[in-house]
């Protein structure tokens, strides 16, 4: 870990602004801005299932430094900062080519648009490369970040897709991102295939930054 005193009151008071907001989008999204007439409701989206990654890693953050667990958070941590890139490259990277690829009921709200897409995230990736000192171990994280990606595509073609007829594309119906709509299963294979690998690539990515963190700044 970099910062040695997990229970140092700045490590508190940034955990606990982590997880109020966090908790805060939760709620927000998961109650009072949820279209659950569409089944799946919200966790349909990638997005959400980066905050409720978010979420878990922030609750448990908080919790270690409290002194309310003493388990190694490790591989949660990991796979959270892994999903967390996977949706702010895919929805950023989408966006700028054209906003309707992945707005299907149109432009967000700017402060959940930055929340969710880059703040949010940001501030895990923080924690987890400066503050809890995450990715030791690349095996842990590949082992829990391999079923988080093939988890979520098996529900959204085998689920979301199967029972929601919106967004509609010139292909199928359902799919919770406009462009899916638009590709035939074969090319959704690939571009699933070829997420599944800049995942993998992120997650070298923080195991290199961690490891380079490491030596710039020692560890306890």
């Amino acid at each position: 870990m970099y910062i040695r005193d997990q229970h140092a009151v700045a490590v508190r008071v940034f955990r606990w602004l982590v997880f109020l907001l966090a908790a805060g989008y939760v709620i927000r999204h998961l109650i009072f801005t949820a279209d659950y007439s569409l089944p799946g409701g919200p966790f349909r989206h990638l997005t959400f299932w980066g905050l409720m990654f978010s979420f878990a890693a922030a609750s448990r953050m908080l919790a270690l430094t409290e002194g309310r667990t003493h388990r190694d958070w490790s591989t949660l941590v990991g796979v959270t900062a892994v999903i967390n890139l996977l949706v702010v490259f895919l929805y950023w990277r989408l966006w700028f080519t054209d906003p309707a690829l992945v707005n299907s009921g149109g432009p967000n709200l700017w402060y959940d648009e930055y929340y969710l897409h880059l703040l949010g995230p940001a501030l895990q990736w923080f924690d987890a490369l400066f503050v809890f000192g995450a990715f030791r171990r690349v095996l842990p994280a590949l082992g829990g970040l391999a079923p988080a990606v093939l988890g979520y595509v098996a529900w959204i073609e085998l689920f979301v897709g199967r029972f929601n007829d919106f967004p509609r594309g010139s292909v199928t119906a359902g799919l919770p991102y406009p462009f899916l709509n638009d590709m035939e299963i074969v090319a959704r294979a690939g571009f699933y295939g070829t997420t599944s690998v800049t995942a993998l690539a992120f997650l070298g990515g923080f195991w290199g930054l961690a490891t380079l963190a490491r030596r710039l700044f020692g560890s306890s």
